[in-house]
């Protein structure tokens, strides 16, 4: 593990320390997605795909363009992502009752299953990090993240993934 040998000064962030918070991140991206990306590979998917279906489960029933706000890809990416998921049966689409142009997702139930297969092996990760962290980190934790979003993101953001109390 890099581990700083000061305390950091929040006001006074030396180049080292910024540049040990990029390789670390780097770092649990890569261990955090490994497991998932294997499994995905079994499946002619990827990183997109699970994205997809993350964000599908997480918002049953909201639309394509809901899904490209939050992704923030092209239309032409999240197309051929879609037509993935949907040729393979784990979305399904739907026509909006007030608007027949619009285009509503859910996950089928082949696509719950596999959702949860890769989320759960991430789930997993957090959950030994959050008990061997603590509390107190893993709100800090939370607040880094979020610092880390662009900041007309935040709010947006915070609002959707903050759990309930």
């Amino acid at each position: 593990m890099v581990e700083s040998k000061t305390p950091a000064n929040p006001l006074f962030l030396r180049d080292e320390e910024l540049r040990q918070g990029i390789e670390l991140m780097f770092y649990a991206y890569r261990d955090f997605t490994f497991e998932s990306d294997q499994q995905l590979k079994r499946y002619q998917l990827g990183r997109a795909h699970h994205r997809a279906l993350y964000f599908i489960g997480r918002h049953p029933g909201h639309t394509v363009g809901h899904l490209l706000s939050i992704l923030k890809v092209t239309k032409q990416s999240i197309s051929r992502v879609l037509k993935d998921l949907l040729e393979q049966g784990y979305v399904e689409q739907k026509s909006g009752a007030r608007d027949r142009r619009e285009r509503l997702l859910w996950l089928t139930e082949k696509g719950i299953k596999l959702e949860r297969e890769l989320t759960d092996r991430q789930s997993a990760r957090f959950a030994r990090a959050y008990r061997e962290t603590g509390a107190d980190s893993v709100e800090g934790f939370r607040k880094v993240l979020l610092g880390l979003l662009d900041p007309a993101e935040r709010a947006i953001v915070d609002k959707r993934v903050r759990v309930p109390r």
